[in-house]
């Protein structure tokens, strides 16, 4: 553990549409913290409504890390923003200030709180091939059913609708003969200690604020945003827009779903995407549960 952390580094994560942004950046604002958005698309530019980003006055009212800082077509994982968030927050203490996590995307806090996973390397011609059959609908039906088969705990536990998890699974599964899932105990210790709340609130009402901020971020502008990712060149493949909120209106632009389905789909995956988180969470006995009731 690093000896320039005098105690653990504070977690507040949670089910999406919880609150944890206006939670977070009262905290912060409270104990003079750095916040550091543990959010695997809000690191994009350009993506901030279906992303949910702070608006800039909250921006500006407390310092953000991996905020708006890469183009859309980047790759952002979750190893690599776990050792630049190690380095954030090396930089955060030696400022005499406090690091305050912020965020949801469950993959991303696994290799932050517990360790990067000692995954082996793929070759360059299998991860070609796997990518190659990821770029079709057919293809990726035929990864998951194999990903179901050869790693059904993987399967279950990932998003199986987003095609960047399921390749590296099977990537993973063809170059080893083993499955990802069985790599996870082979872990590089966390370079710092953290304590992780995670903020909840009854699942009606969690529903409910989801469905409503679907209809919130489709009157700032959902889709004119996705639109306009396009149309400056950004291929509707890119993992950033192979994700819940991102997916369904690319796909409405494609002409592929109608306006009604679009939103019907946006309302359903993103509460199915809770419900995912919620199970990952309660894999850690460790971490402290917050009932934010019926509050704001």
């Amino acid at each position: 553990m690093s000896s320039g952390a005098p105690a653990p580094i504070r977690v507040l994560t949670g089910p999406t549409g919880v609150g944890k942004t206006e939670r977070g950046l009262a905290l912060a604002e409270a104990v003079g913290a750095e916040v550091i958005s543990c959010d695997s698309r809000q690191v994009y530019r350009g993506l901030e409504i279906g992303t949910a980003t702070p608006p800039p006055a909250e921006l500006r009212r407390v310092r953000h890390h991996f905020i708006g800082e890469l183009d859309p077509s980047e790759p952002w994982t979750a190893g690599r923003f776990a050792r630049e968030a190690e380095a954030r927050i090396a930089g955060i203490l030696g400022r005499g200030r406090s690091p305050l996590v912020v965020g949801g995307s469950t993959l991303y806090l696994e290799a932050l709180v517990h360790g990067l996973s000692n995954v082996p390397a793929v070759d360059a011609d299998i991860r070609a091939g796997v990518s190659a059959e990821a770029s079709t609908d057919a293809g990726r039906r035929l990864l998951l059913e194999e990903l179901r088969a050869g790693d059904p705990s993987t399967a279950r536990s990932i998003d199986a609708a987003n095609p960047s998890r399921v390749a590296r699974a099977v990537e993973v599964l063809r170059a080893t003969g083993r499955p990802i899932s069985s790599f996870r105990g082979a872990a590089r210790a966390p370079a710092y200690r953290f304590v992780v709340q995670v903020l909840t609130r009854p699942l009606p009402l969690l529903k409910a604020r989801i469905n409503a901020r679907v209809d919130a971020m489709l009157e700032r502008g959902l889709v004119e945003e996705v639109r306009g990712l396009l149309a400056s060149g950004l291929s509707p493949e890119a993992p950033a827009l192979r994700t819940i909120g991102y997916r369904e209106p690319a796909a409405f632009q494609a002409g592929e779903i109608d306006h009604e389905a679009m939103v019907a789909l946006l309302k359903r995956n993103t509460w199915a995407y809770a419900r995912r988180q919620l199970t990952w969470f309660r894999r850690h006995p460790e971490y402290e549960w917050v009932d934010l009731g019926e509050g704001a």
